[in-house]
This record gives C-alpha cells, sequence and structure tokens, in this order.
C-alpha cells in the first residue's frame, strides 16, 4: 500500500463490508463457526442448486442471528404463487432484504425471465416492506449491451435500494462507473463486488467464466495494479479495499465474494 493511500485511509472509516456465500453443504455451520452473528450474508441461487436451497440456507442462517439477504433468481422461480410463498417466508424469518437476479438457468422455470419483471412483482407483493438490491456491471456484460444494462437499471432504479457491482478489481473503474450512473441520474447507493482471499488459479478460472474484461490486467501480474494486489500464488483484497475507501466518490459498501472461505474474516457493519 502506497504511503498516500496509508495516509488517506488515516481519515477514513473503514467500509461496511457484506459476505456472499454459496449455499453448500457445511457452510451453515462454517458461518456459525467463523463470523460474527451480527454479519450480512447474502445467499447465492446457482442454476444447478434452484431456488430451495437459496431458501433453506438463508432461513437457517436467520435462525443464527445473521442479517440475511437471499439471492432470488428470477429464472428459478415458478409461478408468482412461488414468489409470494418466498415471500412470506422472509418476513416470518425477520428477513428485510432480498437481492433480484435474473440468473443463468437455460430455461425459465415460471413467468420470470429477467430482474425487471421479478422486481416489480417483488416490490407489489411484499408492499414496498423488503429492501432490494440489484446488479451493476462497471466492465458491461457479455451477452447484453452497455445501453440495455443502462436502460434496465434505470427501469430498476424506482423499486431498488441499492446496486450491488459484478467482481472487479480496479478502484479506477468503479469509481468511473459511479460517476457514470450518477451523470445518467441514478443515485442509488454503490456497493463494490470485490473477490476475497482465494489461489490465484481459482480466481483466474471464475474470472474468466463471468467475463470480467479490463480489471483482468492484475491476473498477469503486469502493471502497478498487478503488483500490488497479487502476491504468491494467494489474491488478496485488502489494497483493492483501502484504495476503494479513499476515492473521491467511494461506494456504499464492500460486497465480499467469499467463494466460501470464511476462515479469518471479520466483516465490518453493513
Amino acid at each position: 500500500m502506497s504511503e498516500d493511500t496509508v495516509a488517506a485511509n488515516a481519515g477514513r472509516e473503514e467500509l461496511p463490508t457484506r459476505v456472499e456465500i454459496i449455499p453448500t453443504a457445511g457452510i451453515v455451520d462454517a458461518a456459525v463457526s467463523e463470523l460474527p452473528a451480527a454479519s450480512t450474508l447474502t445467499v447465492t441461487c446457482l442454476p444447478h442448486h434452484g431456488i430451495e436451497r437459496t431458501m433453506a440456507a438463508s432461513l437457517e442462517l436467520a435462525g443464527h442471528g445473521f442479517d440475511v439477504v437471499p439471492h432470488l433468481a428470477a429464472r428459478s422461480i415458478g409461478s408468482r404463487e412461488q414468489l409470494a410463498s418466498l415471500l412470506r417466508d422472509c418476513h416470518a424469518a425477520g428477513i428485510a432484504e432480498v437481492f433480484a437476479i435474473g440468473g443463468d438457468k437455460a430455461q425459465t422455470a415460471g413467468p420470470y425471465d429477467s430482474s425487471e419483471s421479478l422486481i416489480r412483482d417483488i416490490a407489489e407483493i411484499s408492499g414496498g416492506a423488503l429492501r432490494i438490491g440489484v446488479a451493476g456491471y462497471p466492465e458491461g456484460h457479455p451477452a447484453i449491451s452497455q445501453q440495455q444494462l443502462l436502460d434496465s437499471l434505470r427501469s430498476k432504479a424506482e423499486f431498488a435500494d441499492r446496486i450491488v457491482t459484478q467482481m472487479c478489481f480496479s478502484a479506477e473503474l468503479i469509481e468511473r462507473y459511479i460517476s457514470m450512473l450518477r451523470s445518467e441520474g441514478i443515485t442509488l447507493p454503490v456497493w463494490a463486488g470485490v473477490a476475497g482471499s482465494v489461489p490465484r488459479t481459482k480466481l483466474i478460472s471464475l474470472a474468466t467464466k463471468i467475463g470480467v474484461g479490463s480489471s483482468l490486467r492484475f491476473i498477469s501480474g503486469k502493471g502497478a495494479l498487478g503488483l500490488r494486489l497479487l502476491g504468491g500464488t494467494h489474491y488478496r483484497p485488502e489494497e483493492l479495499t483501502a484504495d476503494l475507501s479513499v476515492l473521491g466518490t467511494p461506494p456504499a459498501g464492500i460486497h465480499l465474494y467469499s467463494f466460501n472461505n470464511l476462515r479469518n474474516f471479520a466483516p465490518s457493519p453493513a
């Protein structure tokens, strides 16, 4: 970390951090063992897991005192009635926020083929009682144009409470993205998606699959960014989160993609 960053960081409060987990076997026990009970955890919804596994883990984690944000993937929800049931379960468990995404399921399970249609029904069914997060893409999306992404985000902004970005490795790109949204009149808080500490080979594989573009330059170790963020065989997020905290337009918080590596991690209040 540069001396300038250290000096600037001394006058900044640490950004609040949320932790994204994957609902695999044993993850609830791991969270209980490794994380403070007041931590905010978001629970993914992968196509091969389905919404049922996401909700089962979310409800169990909520029962342990965690602040839980289940991912509701539009393409994995079979009907409006199922959505209403999921939202009732959230209410009963004290879950006050969800994250609405389109999802990567090849075939839609029901009436929702995108997060746009899903988010409107979430807002209507819950009567506006649930906070809703939506996804943002600082480096674009491999299958959707920049203009389509912006138009979609603008239509969802009426119902959403925050934007969580795709995994990104450049504080400069995050700041540029936030500035672009503000210039377009989108004022929702933006949480920066940051990869947690993982082996370099695993990170390369994951980042390539999700289509991260220019910020992937850090992986090769070329340039100042790469040299600072990557040491040995593991990537560690501390340098990036420090840089994000001292931006002129910092994000509202850090959304940490943990890949279920929870050991020695203590999130700050979110």
